[in-house]
């Protein structure tokens, strides 16, 4: 397997370069650096390469603008390699996988972690990836990456009850866990929409998750969620979510229609 290492850190490199040497799945493998998006597009031209080993935060364009190249060219090319992102930047996991990413690793890398990302890579290798996604190569199930622990994870859309916006954040909600994601409501909600209805300017809940509409009293201030009165009953959980006078028409019709 050839692999290309990509990153503007040379410890980076060099720390990855040494744990694929001690990985028995790797001899044999011929490794090469690059320091920069630029010289990666240079030595891809000029050379195959299975897998990419991609940074995302660099000087110039970013490991995502390289993988978002490799995806435009997947239905027209021959043959293009896997891309696993290493980066301290957990935050950017959902990106990722919109990038078709095999797999998604945070600094410093383990590892048992490197040699996970080499076995899902490798079926991939071995059914030829001309015009193969590999994120839905590997799993076809809609669901959500979430970086928990420096591993990431996947969350069926299924178990997700809600969407709910936490600063900077959105919160996802399944009967059993919460977790924290850095994609946006509107962002979520066109990408799903199929499966979830905005409440509130700050939450969209999954229709199949709706169990009822209950009235509530409202603080003399107003201050409570928009003035909203009413609120959404979650199947499975006691938590509630805040409905908009805008939204409650919508949450109302849906109720009735099914």
């Amino acid at each position: 397997m050839n692999i290309l290492i990509v990153d503007d850190e040379p410890l980076a490199r060099t720390r990855l370069r040494r744990l694929l040497d001690q990985l028995p799945e790797c001899a044999g493998c011929k490794v090469d650096e690059a320091a920069d998006v630029a010289s990666a597009r240079q030595l891809m031209q000029h050379g195959s390469y299975q897998l990419l080993l991609l940074d995302i935060q660099m000087p110039g364009a970013s490991g995502l603008d390289l993988a978002a190249d490799l995806v435009r060219r997947r239905p027209h090319a021959a043959a293009l390699p896997a891309v696993v992102f290493v980066t301290a930047h957990d935050e950017h996991a959902l990106a990722a996988f919109d990038h078709a990413a095999v797999d998604y690793l945070t600094k410093p890398v383990r590892r048992e972690r490197l040699a996970q990302a080499l076995e899902r890579v490798r079926p991939l290798l071995r059914g030829g990836m001309s015009n193969a996604d590999p994120a839905h190569t590997v799993d076809e199930t809609p669901s959500l990456a979430v970086v928990e622990r420096g591993a990431v994870l996947r969350v069926p859309l299924v178990e997700v009850l809600y969407f709910r916006s936490d600063n900077k954040y959105t919160l996802v909600r399944t009967a059993a866990r919460h977790h924290l994601i850095d994609t946006p409501l509107g962002e979520l909600e066109q990408r799903h929409a199929a499966r979830f209805v905005r409440t509130h300017r700050s939450a969209l809940v999954a229709v199949e998750a709706i169990a009822g509409l209950d009235r509530v009293v409202v603080p003399a201030t107003g201050a409570a969620d928009d003035n909203a009165d009413w609120v959404v009953r979650v199947r499975g959980i006691t938590e509630t979510l805040p409905i908009s006078r805008r939204q409650l028409p919508v949450l109302r019709g849906l109720l009735r229609s099914g």
